[in-house]
């Protein structure tokens, strides 16, 4: 079979079952493996295994390992550094380590355990950071924790990258050949990262300055594959090469538009990697082997599990939470097969061993979707103690709109959210906020924002909202299948309740209003202060103070839209340096030893500092911008408006002097 053939049949059948997998639900890869398995050299023999297709799989690896350095954010590292480094490097770590004990008591080889362990430990980024996305718990504790130990998981792709082929060698050139390999990488990336941020920037400074997109395409083609062939050169793998690419390129301002023109060919060599993976799965021996593939499932499922919701309580995790953690990562992944590939290729583990290994990997992909789905359902059965903080949720919710009526909910406490808020305070309308970031929702309850910790995508939550005496829903969030789930309670709940719902583009319009939208507004900031004028009309307000508020809004040059409240990460899109450069909001309490007490904001000099108190909230009532002459007491409350820089200086100014 000619090359181009090879291509064909490649292509025709990863379609065919890609679409009908996305019809059904089911993750992609997983239909890439299974056409793999269908068209391989073990089942229908369509495509033989041959230096073609492996090529076409090098490839496929190197895009992918480029994509994942182009995604890795210093700043969001270090601001997830205990999860990442702490609990996700433990989890690599012992379930690796587990691997080789059981492997040892089995008088088995201990290098394909490590191997195995290591390929095992890994869980599917690309899937389970969609789901926590679609199911709005990115920002949630066990979201949080699911994505830090992935970040990680990324990261270990890389020394598994060396580790593996030498793990091939003979016992006599072992330790040299890991001696050898560290070395090596030590090496290219101690030039590669001094050297390289100063001369990535310039180059591609020069190369953008051309305005040439079909020049910045080959530009990128070419650092990327130059970067892996100067890495294999050296001993080492391509994955690595094209892994340092993508992280120096993400530390320049091209990042964005290089994911965006490299994303067609990272998608399409990716699946054709995958297909080849799959053409390594023997069916036949699967099927005869089929009570040790189960066995290998569970036993890979519960070490999983059993791992993770260990490490996680060492961590201080509550129970709830380690358990939906463990549920979330307990699957395989798709670096997973990356490294199933290079222990095939090395020898390290016997054809049998390996085949069952993978059908295991890929029923448990499987599971994937399952597992979080139910994942609540799993864990209020298995933690008593779920039901008592599920319950402390909604009565903290439920205290905040006991006393309100005719209030607003709005859903989301983002920027858009904040920016809502502050138009219903000027208009003296109640309302409730819900968040699913807790560091967003700390700072601004600290600060008398009427904000509260939930789902509102959930019925109880919006019940325990007072959704039963609310005269008004707002959705802030431009997620048009969380919307859709908000809208559907409230159909079901209180029909009669108008929801304002927002939305990134135009194109969920007619689906939003066909699900119950009162009124849908798409983005941005001139979209919030459409939302905000559609919600103050639809609470009674007369339309010529609603206009008459936005022209003074615009006059004033959104001087109350100043700031929001970041959370513990910056949100989705956000780019991280510019963000570190944007004033934000920032509340300090002070305590009654602290500096400030006594002294009024002039005498502080914050002005000088370049930061601006916004408001002051004092024995639970919020006073905005305060005067000059006002004086700090113990157990204030104090807005702050600046750059985290600013901010910092501040804050050690208020409480040290």
């Amino acid at each position: 079979m000619s090359s181009l053939e090879a291509v064909l049949v490649l292509l025709a059948a990863a379609v065919l079952v890609v679409v009908a997998f996305r019809f059904v639900g089911l993750p992609p890869v997983l239909g890439y493996l299974m056409v793999g398995a269908l068209i391989g050299p073990h089942a229908l023999g369509v495509l033989p295994d041959t230096d073609q297709t492996r090529h076409l799989a090098e490839f496929g690896v190197v895009f992918l390992m480029f994509s994942i350095g182009l995604e890795f954010s210093l700043p969001k590292l270090f601001s997830m550094k205990r999860i990442v480094f702490g609990l996700g490097l433990a989890q690599v770590a012992v379930t690796s380590a587990l691997f080789v004990a059981m492997a040892l008591l089995a008088v088995a080889s201990w290098r394909g355990a490590l191997a195995l362990g290591g390929a095992i430990a890994m869980s599917s980024t690309a899937v389970l950071s969609k789901m926590l996305v679609e199911r709005m718990e990115l920002e949630s504790p066990h979201g949080r924790q699911v994505m830090g130990v992935l970040l990680f998981q990324d990261l270990a792709v890389v020394p598994f990258l060396v580790l593996i082929p030498a793990l091939g060698q003979p016992a006599d050139k072992l330790a040299m050949e890991l001696g050898l390999a560290a070395v090596k990488a030590v090496v290219a990336l101690s030039l590669i990262l001094y050297f390289g941020p100063r001369l990535m920037r310039r180059w591609f400074g020069f190369v953008a300055r051309r305005r040439s997109a079909e020049l910045f395409m080959l530009n990128v083609l070419l650092i990327t594959l130059g970067l892996a062939f100067a890495t294999q050169l050296a001993g080492l793998s391509l994955a690595l090469g094209a892994f340092l690419a993508g992280m120096l390129i993400s530390e320049t301002e091209y990042r964005y538009e290089v994911e965006e023109d490299i994303k067609p060919f990272r998608d399409v060599l990716m699946g054709l990697f995958f297909v080849t993976v799959g053409m390594l799965l023997d069916l036949a021996l699967v099927v005869r082997e089929l009570l040790w593939v189960l066995l290998a499932l569970a036993g890979m499922l519960a070490i999983k599990f059993g791992v993770i919701v260990a490490l996680s309580r060492a961590f201080g995790t509550a129970a709830g939470t380690a358990l939906r953690v463990a549920l979330w990562l307990c699957t395989g992944g798709e670096f997973g097969f990356v490294l199933m590939a290079l222990i095939g290729a090395a020898g390290l583990v016997t054809d049998g061993t390996l085949q069952i290994v993978l059908a295991a990997m890929v029923l448990s992909m499987l599971l994937s979707p399952l597992l979080a789905q139910y994942a609540d359902r799993i864990v209020l059965r298995l933690v008593p103690s779920e039901w008592l903080l599920r319950s402390m949720q909604l009565t903290s919710i439920a205290a905040q709109s006991m006393a309100t009526e005719r209030h607003a909910i709005v859903c989301g406490y983002g920027r858009n959210g904040q920016y809502l808020a502050r138009f219903l305070d000027q208009e003296d309308i109640p309302y409730i906020a819900l968040d699913l970031d807790p560091e967003r929702v700390r700072e601004a309850a600290a600060a008398g924002e009427r904000v509260v910790f939930g789902d509102a995508g959930r019925r109880e939550t919006l019940l325990a909202a007072g959704l039963a005496r609310a005269a008004l829903v707002v959705v802030t969030m431009a997620d048009t299948r969380a919307a859709e789930r908000v809208l559907h309670l409230v159909q079901e709940l209180r029909r009669e309740v108008p929801v304002v719902v927002r939305t990134a583009t135009e194109d969920d319009i007619d689906r939003l209003s066909a699900a119950g939208a009162a009124e849908v507004v798409p983005e941005a900031l001139e979209s919030s202060i459409m939302l905000a004028s559609h919600a103050l009309a639809l609470l009674g307000v007369p339309l010529s103070r609603v206009l008459r508020r936005v022209r003074e809004i615009r006059g004033q040059r959104y001087h109350l839209l100043r700031g929001i409240y970041r959370g513990a990460a910056p949100e989705l899109g956000e780019d991280s340096a510019q963000d570190l450069r944007r004033a934000r909001l920032h509340s300090v309490a002070l305590t009654s030893g602290a500096f400030a007490v006594g002294r009024s904001i002039a005498e502080l000099g914050l002005k000088d500092l370049g930061v601006e108190v916004t408001a002051l909230r004092r024995h639970r009532v919020r006073a905005p911008e305060p005067q000059p002459q006002t004086r700090f007491a113990g157990e204030d409350v104090v807005v702050l408006l600046g750059t985290p820089e600013q901010i910092a200086q501040a804050e050690e100014r208020l409480l040290k002097g």
